[in-house]
């Protein structure tokens, strides 16, 4: 799985009696052809033809990066 990323997508339902929103997840493996993609980033994924038994779906744009300790750390050093 070295060209595959796992995308989470969360979706909200709501409950049919209780009227409660809760929250429910499902997994997509998704190609990613450079690697680029880290845990915790945004991405967009789009539908494309089958390219494993699993993997249908390719990621397209990167959204939003987290911001990690690192490099707030790299920052604070260089200052």
């Amino acid at each position: 799985m070295q060209k595959t990323v796992v995308v989470r997508v969360d979706t909200l339902k709501m409950h049919s009696k209780y009227r409660k929103q809760y929250k429910v997840s499902k997994k997509f493996k998704a190609h990613d052809e450079a690697g680029e993609y880290k845990q915790g980033d945004t991405v967009v994924i789009q539908e494309v033809r089958p390219m494993s038994r699993e993997k249908r779906w390719k990621v397209i744009e990167l959204i939003k990066r987290p911001i990690r300790v690192e490099e707030i750390a790299d920052e604070e050093v260089k200052a």
